[in-house]
């Protein structure tokens, strides 16, 4: 029955030694500078691969655990499966017991209720903004004609390269323009 701390900063101005002073007491610290929004977080992930049951993962805030309320309820499944608890030092939760486990999924709940609510006002916000004939996403690059031309100078034994070079469009967005014709 270990702890097992896990502390993260984002970027490598910051300090990871306030984490690792609260975690002192754990058996094991995995540290790492990474960004929250990343899907790669090595050390978060040997951590996870680590744990055994009995243990407890021990952080100092959900934030520094978590990148989103899914991904908290992805981690805290994990820890489930494998009969661990989660300690949150700052945040006095502990899953040991019945009332820390009311609280880890409260604070879950609310935190996914704040999200499908900031969703449903952003979607409000579209559909108002369509309505007064707001155009979203990327305009085009070129108008009809000068796909047609950019089409017909292919047919005609251009290279791409020149192609790309002469209108200022990548190799992709070439390939995209040429495929609008055989598609139609």
């Amino acid at each position: 029955m270990a702890r097992i701390g896990y502390a993260r900063v984002s970027s490598v101005g910051q300090s990871l030694s306030t984490q690792i002073a609260k975690l002192a007491a754990c058996d094991k610290i995995y540290q790492e500078t990474q960004s929250g929004t990343t899907a790669k977080r090595p050390q978060l992930a040997a951590c996870l691969e680590y744990l055994r049951e009995g243990d407890t993962l021990v952080v100092t805030r959900l934030d520094r655990l978590a990148r989103s309320t899914y991904h908290l309820c992805q981690i805290a499944a994990e820890l489930t499966r494998k009969q661990v608890d989660l300690h949150v030092l700052d945040q006095q939760i502990n899953t040991h017991d019945a009332t820390g486990r009311l609280v880890f999924h409260m604070l879950g709940a609310i935190a996914q209720f704040e999200t499908e609510l900031r969703a449903e006002r952003q979607m409000d916000g579209i559909r108002l903004a369509k309505a007064r004939g707001v155009a979203f996403g990327r305009r085009k690059t070129l108008l009809p004609e000068q796909i047609a031309e950019l089409q017909a100078r292919r047919r005609d034994g251009i290279t791409i390269r020149n192609l790309m070079k002469e209108y200022r469009l990548s190799k992709a967005t070439i390939y995209r323009y040429l495929n609008q014709a055989q598609s139609l």
